[in-house]
């Protein structure tokens, strides 16, 4: 199993085709106990939070965002946690809109420590 995501910063790879995260939104993992929560915020997104469940690499979480222009939207997701060869974590993502119609995929990726 690849090491905790608590305390980990992330950001998207490439901005997802039908989604409405960016390279520029960042997300604040916190894990404890198999449980996980995230806020998130940058782009087209004010706000945003996941809270979900890991099984060994295998994430399942809902999502809530409010965009900057004031609509909301909620998902679902199930990520795998793959560990990079320089010991970071990257997220491979398999969502859909609960709020709209759409589904897709993405990549995060844990941004380098800042020294």
């Amino acid at each position: 199993m690849a090491a905790s995501l608590d305390g980990r910063l992330f950001a998207p790879v490439a901005d997802p085709e039908g989604g409405e995260v960016g390279t520029s939104t960042r997300f604040r993992y916190h894990e404890q106990d198999g449980r996980i929560r995230a806020d998130y915020d940058g782009g087209d997104i004010e706000r945003g939070h996941l809270l979900g469940t890991r099984d060994g690499d295998r994430l399942d979480f809902r999502y809530v965002q409010l965009r900057r222009d004031g609509r909301t939207s909620t998902g679902h997701c199930v990520s795998r946690v793959v560990e990079l060869p320089d010991g970071r974590l990257r997220l491979e993502e398999a969502w859909e809109w609960e709020s709209q119609e759409g589904r897709g995929t993405s990549v995060v990726e844990e941004l380098p420590a800042q020294r």
